[in-house]
């Protein structure tokens, strides 16, 4: 019987890693993405963009400049997690940008949390990236800030998800 190498075998591959040392001044932006493989395309998609206008991907609150919460809204207590997750981000970092399906029912997300900073529904990349500039404007250094060609992925390297829709 063989084996698969050890830098195939997903157990051993290694762990994706984000560069947490920003340079100075660099804006940094954090996120939560709930949901089903479709939220995680787009919080993919929203990642990417911003790292290649220059933000800094922050792994928890503290360290970040503004917090994006990607919801689902699919079911109530999906409503439920959504929301709470986004209590949690305003009151640990207090800049919340809240996006995703829940996001398609803005009076509702804003009558339990009036502070958070925009609302955007599903697959409005355009209308996040606006709300995240608004909050943290961006500062590029064209040398510096490269992406690899597949951008940013949230998933172990051994899969990714495909938005068909």
């Amino acid at each position: 019987m063989t084996q698969n190498p050890p830098n195939l075998r997903p157990d051993l591959a290694p762990k994706p890693v984000f560069d947490t040392a920003a340079r100075p001044g660099q804006p940094r932006v954090g996120m939560v993405s709930l949901g089903c493989p479709k939220a995680l395309v787009d919080s993919e998609r929203i990642l990417t963009r911003l790292r290649a206008e220059g933000y800094a991907i922050s792994p928890d609150y503290a360290g970040a400049d503004a917090v994006i919460v990607n919801t689902c809204g699919f079911l109530d207590s999906a409503k439920a997690e959504s929301l709470e997750a986004i209590g949690e981000a305003l009151s640990a970092n207090g800049r919340v940008i809240v996006t995703g399906c829940l996001g398609a029912e803005p009076d509702y997300i804003t009558g339990v949390h009036p502070s958070v900073l925009a609302v955007t529904g599903p697959q409005q990349y355009e209308q996040v990236l606006n709300a995240v500039h608004a909050a943290v404007p961006p500062a590029p250094d064209p040398f510096v800030d490269l992406l690899p060609a597949t951008g940013v992925k949230l998933t172990p390297r051994h899969y990714s998800y495909l938005k068909i829709s």
